[in-house]
């Protein structure tokens, strides 16, 4: 049986680290391991043995590096350099004992004993951390909610444009596109998390499945649903992008969009996010190929997919005035959205996760999942449910309805 040295220092760092950090300290740390256990390896290669006496034999136990040690004698060495909290206990010492009989001492398991407490990390939980984790619970339940609420009211809304003749038009096409982008930016970012839990919380029992947990094979699904979300993130931006493009034809250049123009639209939706995803991809594969690359050590790989969400943001945010009065209400759900969502990705896009800490990391994660999750239910409600012209078509056909039935009644 295998000494559950890593494998229990993995399964700690899995439990009490954020599932994003998680795989990069865990990474590091298996790197630091293999190169302490080369290390002890050669040491026991290539020491000199003890001469006469009793001794107990050098050896790895998968934790600590053990020289040979006189019989009867107590052993310490220093905690691994491997460990996470290291700088924490670096003047702390692993303890064995070496047996009159010149075998390392056993507990009442059966297992060799030794003496770690020196080298574990505190574990003393603060008022500061349980509240924050009251607040990632809080979070995540808002996020829940968000992405639960808009996910209904926009397969609703999807269906309503969809069903009745009398509302397919171009621009109530470029809706639909719209509510199917948050769709599957909702549904694409829940199974990013999931794919990203699923990953990071395998059961560790033995040495290898920690080599497991970090080869390229057993990320290939988290990163193909990182890959996705990113795809579905730009998808939705450029069009929301369309909605403003197709305001300004209507508004400022006066041009009636027909539906050879809505090819384009679908074109510029749907094609033009694979032109940054793609370059992404490669960037992530040749120089940044760990773990679900969703870690973001170099930030000019980060900026190809995040630079087109600015540039929209920017553009979007810079034309949402000097509209004609006589048709504002053409505009009326678009103008409320543009600076609402707009000016949010301007401020936020600068602070990434890996540079906010503290109070403005918190304030940064409320607002991103606040207006991420609830942005579809807004959409749904101001270019669909809140719209005349549908809510005109609902009492049509809802009276239709009665009618029929009433005739039938009778």
């Amino acid at each position: 049986m295998e000494t559950p040295g890593l494998t229990a220092l993995c399964a700690l760092l899995l439990q009490q680290v954020h599932v994003v950090a998680c795989g990069k300290i865990l990474e590091e740390t298996y790197r630091k391991w293999l190169r302490y256990k080369d290390d002890c390896f050669q040491m026991i290669k290539n020491e000199i043995l003890p001469e006469g006496g009793l001794f107990c034999n050098r050896t790895f136990d998968h934790y600590a590096c053990w020289p040979d040690t006189a019989a009867g004698s107590m052993v310490n060495i220093s905690c691994p350099f491997y460990l996470p909290w290291f700088d924490k206990v670096s003047h702390g010492v692993v303890r064995r004992h070496c047996g009159p009989n010149g075998l390392w001492e056993e507990d009442d398991f059966g297992q060799v004993w030794r003496d770690k407490s020196q080298c574990e990390e505190e574990t003393e939980v603060t008022a500061q951390e349980l509240w924050i984790n009251q607040l990632m619970v809080s979070f995540r339940t808002l996020y829940t909610v968000g992405y639960s609420l808009s996910l209904f009211t926009l397969t609703m809304a999807l269906i309503i444009l969809l069903s009745f003749r009398k509302l397919h038009c171009t621009r109530n096409y470029i809706h639909a596109n719209l509510f199917l982008s948050f769709i599957l930016r909702a549904v694409s970012v829940i199974v990013k998390d999931m794919m990203l839990e699923r990953h990071w919380g395998r059961e560790i029992i033995k040495h290898s499945d920690v080599t497991h947990l970090l080869s390229h094979q057993a990320t290939i699904g988290c990163r193909i649903a990182q890959v996705m979300m990113q795809y579905c993130v730009l998808a939705n931006h450029h069009w929301f992008f369309g909605e403003a493009l197709y305001l300004y034809s209507v508004l400022i250049s006066s041009v009636f969009i027909d539906n050879d123009k809505l090819l384009l639209y679908i074109c510029f939706g749907w094609g033009t996010p694979v032109l940054f995803v793609v370059p992404w991809i490669v960037m992530k594969f040749l120089k940044e190929n760990n773990e679900c690359w969703a870690c973001n050590e170099n930030m000019n790989y980060w900026w190809i997919i995040r630079f087109p969400i600015l540039f929209a943001s920017l553009l979007r945010a810079g034309n949402q005035q000097g509209y004609p009065d006589y048709k504002l209400r053409l505009a009326k759900a678009t103008l409320t959205l543009i600076p609402l969502f707009g000016i949010h990705e301007i401020i936020f896009i600068f602070a990434t996760d890996e540079q906010t800490t503290g109070l403005l990391r918190y304030i940064k994660v409320f607002f991103t999942l606040f207006l991420n999750s609830f942005q579809g239910f807004i959409v749904a409600v101001l270019y669909c449910y809140a719209n005349k012209e549908v809510r005109t078509e609902l009492k049509r056909t809802l009276h239709s309805w009665r009618t029929a039935i009433m005739c039938c009644g009778q």
